[in-house]
């Protein structure tokens, strides 16, 4: 079974913002997160830098064929370098632009605009609705993390209707953990919109590996919008911090409550189809040390 990964991360220097303050690597895989101590990335990325070289070798040892960029206030922006690494991966990423309220726009080259919706200063997504017109116009996908519940959904329903051939992906499964989760998944009834998992393996870290609950609530996604809207992502490299990159993904191909067919979707057809990738290969199979 091939694999696309529809949300990951990357950077080659840290320099974002959380609330005003700086964010930036202090070595060891850690960062300053507006002044508390955070592990961002695995212990063994010493020099801070989340490459699309690393990234690469995680994808084709876990045997992920393609993986869309997206993009975090809390890293700075990373246009130049993911434009960098799409040159050199052009087949196996897609990449978004970072929207900032206080900066212009450059989505040149990009295949999709990604905005922090809970974030964002101005909280009514319609406020905004310059930047959908111009993905719209330009053909690209809109990727947007939506604040808690049902705080944007109303703008962003209004959004879709101003343009119903945008295509839209939700991040982090609605905030599935969050109250009213369900009204965001219910936004992927409208055609051109789907939903990625991006992060659940944060929202159910209590819970931990196999994330029972998480497999209730794709189970609970796809009777709300259909299977078909339901899309894998591993939030990379910050959920690695707790997980192997295998592991974001291991615990939907061992459920025995996904069909078969279920998991080909969520885990290859619907990114396939939505972003348009074209002319992936599958991965060669790599034994590891502790095979026999």
């Amino acid at each position: 079974m091939m694999r696309i990964d529809a949300h990951a991360h990357l950077w080659k220097q840290q320099n974002g913002r959380v609330d005003g303050a700086p964010v930036y690597s202090i070595g060891g895989g850690k960062s300053n997160f507006g002044g508390e101590v955070r592990q961002m990335m695995p212990p063994y990325m010493t020099d801070g830098e989340n490459t699309a070289e690393r990234l690469i070798a995680n994808m084709d040892y876990a045997g992920v064929s393609g993986a869309v960029i997206t993009q975090e206030e809390i890293d700075g922006n990373q246009d130049a370098y993911l434009l960098e690494a799409k040159r050199l991966y052009p087949n196996r990423l897609k990449i978004c632009a970072l929207y900032e309220e206080d900066r212009p726009l450059r989505a040149a080259g990009c295949d999709g605009i990604k905005i922090c919706g809970g974030r964002l200063r101005q909280q009514d997504l319609t406020a905004h609705a310059a930047v959908f017109e111009q993905a719209d116009r330009d053909g690209q996908f809109i990727s947007i993390d939506l604040a808690d519940g049902d705080r944007q959904t109303g703008s962003l329903s209004e959004l879709i209707r101003q343009y119903p051939n945008l295509r839209i992906a939700i991040g982090h499964f609605g905030m599935v953990t969050r109250e009213n989760w369900e009204s965001q998944i219910l936004l992927a009834r409208n055609k051109n919109v789907r939903i990625e998992s991006g992060g659940i393996t944060w929202l159910f870290h209590r819970e931990f590996y196999p994330y029972p609950s998480a497999i209730q609530a794709i189970l609970r996604a796809g009777e709300l919008c259909g299977m078909e809207k339901l899309m894998w992502g591993s939030d990379y490299p910050r959920t690695m911090v707790e997980i192997t990159y295998k592991m974001s993904f291991d615990f939907i191909l061992k459920s025995k409550e996904l069909t078969e067919a279920q998991k080909e979707l969520f885990l290859f057809e619907n990114a396939r189809r939505f972003y348009g990738f074209e002319n992936l290969a599958p991965c060669a199979a790599i034994g590891n040390m502790l095979e026999d």
